[in-house]
């Protein structure tokens, strides 16, 4: 989901844990590779900095009013879009001497861990820590306009899910010499379901969902307790209706931590997927490259939306969608690509009037202050600089908005038309909320079927097909000097000269 949604209830309290790490800890974090892509988990180069500042110094919003700072992307060097592009950076290292105990606390004592760091964080006193799902009722009391919300959003993210199976791929690459790949389910996966600053039950579905439809005989499902024990009832009517196994009341790294590890209770799975705050996120890549032996969906980052507006997009309709992820969290970042005609003093005027309405107003503005809006001459300049930047969700209002596709090539989720929010991909159209953030849209994909499932690959060989690719492959394994290679090749060889002589 959107790697956005903060975690653990405690997140916060976490901060201010006063552990000493073990050294493998920041070590692990700070080497972290995952694909082809490494992780820096430090500021970036002091040269950004000063630039940083200087822009935000002298591209402050023209008034006190207006709360989104601009640019003109042609008044920009290179080296400003670079500093524009950066997100808001995250000590990494810091979050390391913290997580780094927690993690090697529930390894160790597993179940009794996980109640002591739900009660320091939580304020919750757990019975049990992980339950089988069968064992646990359905919900009772829930509104029928809930229910149905959810059962229709369940059924469109089920069916567009389904829709991503593949037949197994048979390829004959020469005469008597067949490839072929299948999927599997990975047998046991994790969903992490935030639950600190607001009641997530879609992320449920959108993690569970994918997972049931690829066959994974192991759904475990961790959340944050409420202070009773309880959890949210909308979290598990989703996670009953979803194919969930197990749920685990916990959050934060602690949670990640046992169901990477396993407990006396909770299952250890094979692969973790879900958003959460900054805690959960170094938890998850500290864990993938441990002896715990786990892998994870993606690296998440805090949320975040560019939106490409033209002239006639309704400026009421543009403020609503930079909104629409500053309400996630202080740390969010919202976007906004004008092309010439919109009449941004109408765009930042609607952002006040619609902020100052919000419940979570305080924790918007705190996302606004480093957000910003980007002038350009055209489509063209909007979807380059939106590469550049490569958002997690992109918002396309603009006419003839099909056309700009064509030169999308680095974001999680695109929102394309008029009549297309955010909010209807992160809800309930069918395609899944969980997406890279952070700029990782260069090189990640969101969650979907494919990350619950591996694919094999095989092979298989007639004589003919021996005989003719053999010879090949004895040349190339005597190239790298694997005599055995190439004697697994020679030895059939002379088996099938031998039979036809």
């Amino acid at each position: 989901e959107r790697s956005k949604r903060d975690g653990a209830r405690g997140s916060r309290t976490q901060a201010g844990m006063q552990w000493t790490t073990r050294p493998w800890a920041k070590n692990t974090l700070t080497s972290a590779t995952t694909a082809r892509v490494s992780l820096t988990l430090h500021p970036r180069p002091r040269s950004f900095r000063p630039r940083q500042l200087e822009l935000a110094r002298a591209l402050a919003p023209k008034a006190m009013s207006d709360l989104l700072k601009e640019y003109a992307l042609h008044e920009l060097s290179p080296s400003d879009k670079e500093a524009v592009v950066q997100r808001p950076r995250i000590d990494f290292g810091s979050i390391a001497d913290i997580v780094g105990p927690i993690v090697d606390d529930v390894r160790e004592r597993g179940d009794d861990a996980v109640k002591e760091l739900t009660k320091k964080f939580d304020r919750c006193d757990l019975g049990e820590v992980c339950v089988k799902l069968s064992d646990v009722p359905w919900p009772e009391g829930l509104d029928k306009e809930v229910a149905d919300a959810f059962d229709t959003a369940f059924e469109n993210i089920k069916v567009f899910h389904e829709a991503q199976r593949q037949e197994v791929l048979e390829v004959e690459t020469m005469p008597g010499v067949t490839c072929r790949r299948m999927s599997r389910a990975i047998g046991s996966v994790g969903c992490y379901v935030p639950g600190g600053t607001a009641v997530l039950p879609s992320s449920a579905l959108m993690l569970a969902v994918p997972a049931m439809v690829a066959g994974c005989t192991t759904i475990v499902l961790a959340t944050p307790p409420r202070q009773d024990g309880s959890i949210s009832p909308e979290v598990l009517y989703c996670a009953k209706k979803s194919g969930v196994t197990h749920l685990l009341k916990a959050g934060g790294a602690q949670a990640v931590a046992a169901m990477a590890h396993g407990t006396q209770t909770c299952p250890k799975v094979d692969k973790i997927a879900g958003p959460g705050n900054q805690f959960v996120t170094a938890a998850k890549m500290m864990l993938q490259n441990s002896e715990a032996m786990v892998g994870i969906d993606m690296p998440a980052g805090p949320s975040e939306v560019l939106v490409i507006a033209d002239a006639g997009a309704d400026p009421a309709h543009v403020a609503a969608d930079v909104l629409s992820q500053a309400e996630h969290g202080s740390d969010s970042q919202s976007v906004l690509v004008a092309i010439e005609g919109v009449d941004l003093s109408e765009v930042q005027r609607e952002v006040r009037e619609q902020l100052a309405a919000l419940p979570r107003n305080d924790m918007a503005t705190k996302a606004l202050s480093h957000s910003f809006i980007v002038r350009v001459g055209s489509l063209e300049e909007a979807c380059e600089f939106s590469n550049l930047y490569a958002p997690e969700h992109l918002i396309v209002n603009v006419d003839d908005a099909e056309r700009s596709l064509e030169m999308v090539e680095n974001a999680g989720s695109v929102f394309l038309g008029r009549w297309t929010p955010e909010s209807v991909g992160d809800y309930a159209s069918g395609t899944n909320h969980t997406l890279p953030t952070y700029g990782y849209a260069r090189m990640y994909s969101g969650v979907s079927l494919d990350t619950f499932q591996k694919k094999i690959t095989v092979q298989s060989l007639s004589k003919e097909g021996l005989v003719g690719l053999g010879p090949a492959v004895e040349v190339m394994a005597t190239v790298e000097g694997l005599e055995a290679h190439k004697q697994a090749v020679t030895k059939r060889l002379q088996s099938i000269h031998s039979s036809n002589s």
